[in-house]
């Protein structure tokens, strides 16, 4: 996912009720750390050209706009956790084009340069001292959580298991003759046009094109893996592959849970991702043609390195990965999130994407593996407020800009 998917992020469906804040003491606000030497000045970047416009409010960042906002005090264990995060996403950030329209890659130099060598004691100063903390567009944010699922598979067929496709070389990003641009396929008539549908695939039509990259025994575990992004395969000598998003064949997410729960088979805050699956299981038929109507459908690869990688191909890391909208959230920015339920709140990293993480303010926080994770990622859902960190003078130029 990349793990996220990573075209897809797991879309919890158990809203739960916001909890009341209780007021505390004012933070001590941390000493900086000691002051790096300067680094060398960059060379100016070219502005980015930020991507098609999607469905959202704005096309980016720089567009929906950014409001300076109260830094936070961050407790020491996530500073640190944070800290290693930034550290890693630093060699990516420093010559990547940002979607968001806020930074260039010269921002991140100095910030790079001074978490190389950073004591860790310091983290929290870092973070507070050394980056505006800004709002994107209202603020108002909804955090989901994913995690790194394990099913059992093999790398040769076996009797009722189902292909884990690699992405197929005549999946391309073209533009349709409505005008719109995606991914998609050219057809006999060379005209760009969408891509197979969930049900499509599961009927046949990439068969026979040696795009198989591994065989999975439950399509159900499958299907939630797609969702996830990313995970690891158990093979039957007790070896394990792990897998990570390759591609996604363009069509819209849908989220089952949702639809169960629209049609009053599970209740509201009932249709978690257990309770899908045994819903499915006890419902084969129904279950099947559910989860054909998420006409989404993610390709794979063979991930060899440390890891589950996150977008910018990097290793995400459990409790400090989040997953974003690149065009809202610039790659290798520091999140920090204050909502309605304490799991997911402080800092985050954003190390990856996902198919449903759309619009200014939308996450998705990594749990790791485990059951922990499965339980923590699973069910959550969480609203609240997001501030994004960038560089510090970087909000003045964004806030300069018409």
């Amino acid at each position: 996912m990349s793990f996220a998917r990573r075209a897809l992020a797991f879309v919890p469906l158990a809203l739960l009720a916001a909890c009341a804040a209780q007021p505390v003491a004012p933070p001590t606000v941390p000493p900086p750390a000691p002051a790096p030497a300067p680094p060398p000045a960059p060379a100016p970047l070219p502005t980015p050209t930020p991507p098609p416009v999607a469905t959202t409010t704005a096309p980016n960042a720089r567009a929906a706009g950014i409001a300076l906002a109260q830094p936070k005090v961050l407790r020491s264990d996530e500073a640190v956790r944070a800290l290693e995060a930034f550290r890693t996403s630093c060699p990516v950030i420093v010559r990547r084009q940002d979607a968001s329209g806020l930074t260039q890659g010269g921002d991140w130099i100095g910030a790079c340069a001074e978490a190389a060598t950073l004591d860790p004691a310091h983290a929290a100063g870092f973070f507070f001292h050394r980056f505006d903390w800004v709002r994107v567009w209202d603020g108002r944010a909804f955090a989901t959580g994913y995690y790194e699922p394990e099913i059992e598979g093999s790398r040769v067929q076996l009797p009722g298991y189902v292909p884990i496709h690699r992405a197929p070389p005549d999946l391309v990003r073209c533009t349709r003759p409505d005008g719109g641009t995606g991914r998609g396929r050219i057809g006999p008539d060379a005209v760009c046009t969408l891509y197979f549908t969930r049900g499509e695939i599961a009927d046949g039509a990439l068969a026979g094109r040696g795009l198989e990259l591994a065989w999975a025994k439950d399509p159900v575990e499958l299907f939630f893996l797609e969702i996830q992004g990313s995970g690891r395969v158990r093979l039957p000598d007790g070896g394990v592959l792990r897998v990570g998003y390759a591609s996604q064949n363009g069509r819209d997410y849908v989220p089952i849970g949702r639809l169960l729960r629209e049609r009053g088979i599970l209740p509201p805050g009932g249709a978690n991702m257990q309770a899908i699956k045994d819903w499915i299981r006890a419902n084969p038929a129904e279950g099947q043609a559910l989860m054909r109507e998420n006409a989404s459908y993610v390709f794979f690869r063979e991930l060899t390195g440390p890891g589950p990688l996150g977008s910018i191909n990097v290793p995400v890391t459990p409790r400090a990965t989040v997953a974003v909208d690149p065009r809202f959230v610039p790659y290798g920015a520091p999140v920090y999130l204050t909502m309605d339920r304490p799991e997911p709140n402080g800092i985050w990293v954003a190390q990856d994407t996902g198919g449903a993480i759309k619009g200014p303010n939308r996450f998705d926080t990594f749990w790791g593996a485990g059951a922990e994770a499965v339980a923590l990622a699973g069910g959550m859902a969480a609203s609240g407020e997001a501030m994004v960190l960038l560089p510090r003078s970087v909000a003045a130029r964004a806030l300069a800009q018409p």
